[in-house]
């Protein structure tokens, strides 16, 4: 499924969901964007997850970064709370989709001079080498 294919009930496109997330640390954006961002979907986890589909427009804003990032995503899948294990919690994968390869690279860009910035060179070229091994 594409965001653009995803059709509400009343056969109408749907609007997605704006969920800003703010960080008040950059390391903390940092961690959850190689755990997360970089690998295209992030879990959250909530005892009334969304249906399959639904669309979400997450605005990120961080130190150090002028302006919010902005990433589109769909709920791929649902766990709800009489699904969930021990290894699982209840909540909702959400997928990540950018409508053109450049749009994400210019992302990628964006959050590897900010790890320089932050970090050093150095450091941020671990850094980028360890996202590029996860997303292989």
């Amino acid at each position: 499924m594409s965001i653009e294919d995803s059709i509400n009930t009343f056969g109408e496109k749907q609007v997605p969901i704006e969920l800003k997330v703010e960080y008040k640390r950059v390391n903390t954006f940092l961690s959850d964007f190689c755990k997360n961002i970089s690998r295209n979907y992030t879990f959250i986890k909530t005892k009334n997850p969304l249906p399959v589909g639904t669309l979400f427009l997450f605005r990120i804003v961080a130190p150090g970064i002028d302006e919010p990032l902005n990433i589109r995503g769909f709920v791929k899948k649902v766990v709800t709370v009489e699904s969930a294990t021990d290894g699982e919690s209840a909540g909702m994968d959400i997928q990540f989709e950018y409508e053109e390869q450049a749009e994400r690279e210019s992302l990628m860009r964006r959050v590897h001079a900010l790890i320089d910035e932050s970090l050093g060179y150095r450091l941020g070229e671990k850094i980028r080498m360890y996202i590029e091994e996860r997303n292989a």
